[in-house]
């Protein structure tokens, strides 16, 4: 996804925070904590215990999936400011935010100055994700509060709320629980989930909840109808590119640089915004004189849409177009030389 103009704490000072971070950990311990939690997750029976039990759980993890749960909330974030370029939040506060990926995000996404309140039931993560945000001005006078994210949940009054990558963490009655706090308490509310069919359900679910309460979306769908993707044929998805990290490669195998986050996500909203005219849903196909749009519009149906060279600057927008995008791109975007 194109994004719009952040604030300059983003990406590069959170790696530089978590190689620190890592340089604590001999590297065999790191692999070994990554690779019990990744199975620990595969696995996983939701329930409120937390996983991350102590600080090299937390550290270990933190430097191998922070980075990619950081791009995802961020270009969710970033759709949300495309969509209402007017708003930015003067209060955050972080649903089972963890060591704080979406609390980063958020200071990347708006700049200035924001109450931030972080809410985790694992209070190591919590400790370390306060010894991070260290390094973001941003973010050093943020609450950091243990709390149970579940059926007894009950946030404050606050313009965002974020739920990263923590409801398929939790039972049904918890997930259900937990968008209807967020409804209560938020102007606007965010939801990221891994990008697999489980996780579309989820955000699906969260936006029906948030629909019911009176909430607009404003991305990634382009409509307030229902989603018109068969259930079981496919799911909506996207996808952010994350540099890799050393433990990465140690963890993983392989010699790339980075490595590709699918994730779902939904940003709905109490005020006005301007959702996209389209979606594009999948990733375009570019061919010789033309490119083919894989599209979700505001009527609440998916077409194809093809753009050939006989469109002009439409069609070198089109070549610059990623999967995720507002179609067609804004008037700036749209003057945008093209890759011939």
């Amino acid at each position: 996804m194109n994004q719009p103009t952040a604030s300059p704490t983003g990406a590069a000072p959170l790696r530089t925070a978590l190689d620190t971070l890592l340089a604590e950990l001999p590297a065999r311990e790191a692999s070994r904590a990554v690779e019990r939690l990744i199975t620990t997750y595969r696995g996983r029976i939701p329930t409120a215990a937390p996983v991350l039990r102590d600080r090299p759980d937390v550290a270990a993890y933190a430097a191998y999936r922070m980075p990619a749960t950081f791009e995802a909330a961020r270009t969710a974030l970033a759709a949300l400011a495309a969509a209402a370029p007017g708003w930015t939040p003067a209060s955050h506060t972080d649903v089972g935010g963890g060591t704080g990926a979406a609390t980063w995000a958020t200071a990347a996404t708006w700049a200035g100055p924001r109450e931030v309140t972080v809410l985790d039931w694992a209070q190591p993560a919590l400790t370390l994700g306060a010894e991070i945000a260290a390094a973001n001005p941003a973010l050093r006078t943020a609450r950091w509060q243990r709390a149970r994210i579940g059926a007894e949940l009950v946030l404050a009054p606050t313009d965002l709320v974020t739920v990263s990558y923590v409801l398929g963490e939790l039972t049904e009655e918890d997930r259900t629980a937990v968008v209807a706090a967020a409804a209560d308490a938020a102007q606007a509310v965010v939801v990221v989930e891994p990008g697999t069919p489980e996780g579309y359900a989820r955000v699906l679910e969260a936006r029906r909840a948030l629909l019911a309460a009176g909430f607009r979306v404003l991305a990634p769908c382009p409509h307030d109808l229902a989603c018109p993707i068969v259930p079981g044929a496919d799911w909506c998805h996207f996808s952010a590119r994350v540099s890799r990290s050393s433990l990465h490669r140690q963890v993983k195998g392989g010699s790339l640089g980075y490595e590709d986050e699918k994730f779902s996500f939904v940003a709905a909203v109490r005020f006005s915004g301007s959702p996209a005219a389209a979606r594009v849903v999948r990733r375009p196909q570019i061919r010789k004189g033309q490119v083919l749009l894989e599209l979700c519009g505001a009527d609440g149906a998916l077409r194809r849409e093809t753009v050939t060279k006989r469109h002009g600057p439409l069609y070198r927008s089109a070549r610059d177009t990623d999967w995720g995008d507002a179609w067609p791109p804004p008037p700036e975007d749209g003057e945008r030389s093209g890759k011939d």
